[in-house]
């Protein structure tokens, strides 16, 4: 019999197991392996990806691990999801991915075998207690895992147990620098199949942003609308994917200018703006990331409306801006033209010149999207930053001028008023095409569907 106690997750108020009851817990159990037709979402499409990441690194053993639990608190570890190279390599995007890693072999003088190593399905016999006993992974604790041929099936990839890695020296992707910087570019143009899965992302949050708005009246009366807000959103992202892609900023009144606001803890006034920024993950990690600055009355007051109507200008001349082989940063220097010309016209700057309009803005106005929120982080900035788009790249345009509360350069009519739009697209040959366009961005458009939702929700 194995002694597995010594390597067992359990809890301290568990008890020993006798022998009679672990003789009872070995025997009795029909098989349920997994349907032989089961595959990775994505399956046909990795193989293409690792030879991209081998024909980089030729001849170097590449180790690429999904991670490990994290603890939140005591024996409470926070949900897990695997880092997205490794999801982007293998397809496995599960809450049972920890400690897995790939692991991509030299072989040949140019090529690489992918080998990932993983922990199987813990077996029922031979006085294995695992799959009843441990807590952080046993089957009856946390849901079952395939076997090593059912991993097989899964990815097309060769798989090993877990314990068979033991320390492997090469490139490892959680610290080594230029291999993480090569899983970001070789991400930044996404093939079709992940723009479907954007797309879907997208539509997924605009049914989450409808939930909201059909929610208000509840939240406008609890003193945590904030938060009301964020479990509307929240039990949509949960229900149509993984959740939520990011935490979700459910900013009013003044907390609109905090530009991360997650502590979501305040009352709604209806004389103020909600800043929503949300974006459901689908269970294939893609994520959307989509503002909206919305009037809690439904109908937005004459300074609102000013505000917005420039920030909305601003990001009409950055989406105008984006096409293949231009610059990645032209279509945030327009949308600060704007901007900036914008702040002078009201006589808030002396003129549009100069980055003294950063006092009001605060940050760039878009990035990369896609397995991340911040999607390629780690490329390098003359592939990124300072680099060109591609067709097949998809960002946000964000653009955004958050007026203090406290800021004595304002007129007090401007003060604590917090605008971004944020919009998801696509580059395509001769341009972008709009994913977010479901959710209306103009003052008349954001006021009609909310009047619409709102007497729905209401009837």
């Amino acid at each position: 019999m194995t002694d597995t106690s010594s390597r067992l997750h359990t809890g301290s108020h568990d008890l020993p197991v006798s022998p009679e009851l672990s003789r009872f817990m070995a025997g009795n159990w029909t098989p349920s392996p997994l349907p032989d037709t089961a595959r990775v979402p994505g399956h046909d499409l990795t193989p293409a990806r690792r030879a991209r990441l081998s024909a980089r690194f030729p001849g170097e053993r590449l180790i690429v691990p999904a991670g490990e639990l994290r603890v939140r608190s005591n024996d409470c570890d926070h949900r897990f999801r695997p880092h997205s190279a490794y999801a982007w390599l293998t397809g496995l995007t599960g809450e049972d991915q920890v400690g897995h890693v790939l692991v991509m072999e030299p072989s040949g003088p140019h090529g690489h075998e992918a080998v990932l190593y993983l922990r199987p399905r813990s077996p029922r016999t031979d006085g294995n207690e695992e799959f009843y006993r441990d807590r952080r992974y046993g089957e009856f604790w946390v849901g079952r895992r395939p076997d090593l041929a059912e991993a097989e099936r899964l990815t097309g990839i060769r798989c090993a147990h877990l314990d068979a890695l033991g320390s492997p020296v090469g490139r490892d992707a959680a610290t080594d620098v230029e291999l993480a910087a090569a899983l970001s570019e070789l991400r930044l143009v996404k093939d079709t199949w992940e723009v479907g899965q954007l797309q879907l992302a997208v539509d997924h949050t605009a049914a989450g942003f409808e939930d909201v708005v059909r929610a208000l009246p509840r939240a406008l009366g609890h003193p945590r609308g904030e938060r009301w807000i964020e479990g509307v959103f929240g039990l949509r992202a949960r229900a149509e994917g993984n959740g939520t892609g990011y935490d979700t900023i459910a900013a009013s009144g003044a907390h609109a200018c905090v530009l991360h606001w997650i502590r979501n803890d305040g009352r709604l006034n209806g004389e103020d703006l909600l800043l929503l920024d949300a974006g459901v993950e689908t269970d294939t990690l893609y994520t959307a990331d989509i503002t909206r600055t919305l009037p809690l009355s439904g109908r937005f007051s004459p300074v609102q409306r000013q505000v917005y109507e420039l920030v909305l200008a601003a990001q009409d001349a950055g989406m105008a801006a984006l096409r293949p082989g231009a610059s990645f940063r032209d279509f945030h220097r327009a949308g600060m033209r704007v901007i900036a010309e914008g702040l002078a016209e009201w006589g808030v700057l002396k003129n549009a010149e100069g980055d003294l309009y950063r006092r009001y803005t605060l940050c760039s106005s878009g990035h990369m999207l896609g397995l991340d929120v911040h999607d390629c982080a780690k490329a390098r900035s003359e592939t990124y930053l300072d680099g060109v788009l591609e067709e097949g790249q998809v960002l946000t345009v964000e653009p955004g001028l958050y007026l203090q509360p406290d800021d004595e350069t304002l007129p007090a009519e401007l003060r604590g008023i917090g605008v971004r739009i944020e919009d998801d697209l696509v580059v395509t040959a001769d341009g972008a095409r709009l994913m977010s366009g479901a959710l209306p961005r103009t003052v008349d458009g954001i006021e009609e569907w909310m009047g619409h939702l709102l007497d729905s929700a209401a009837s």
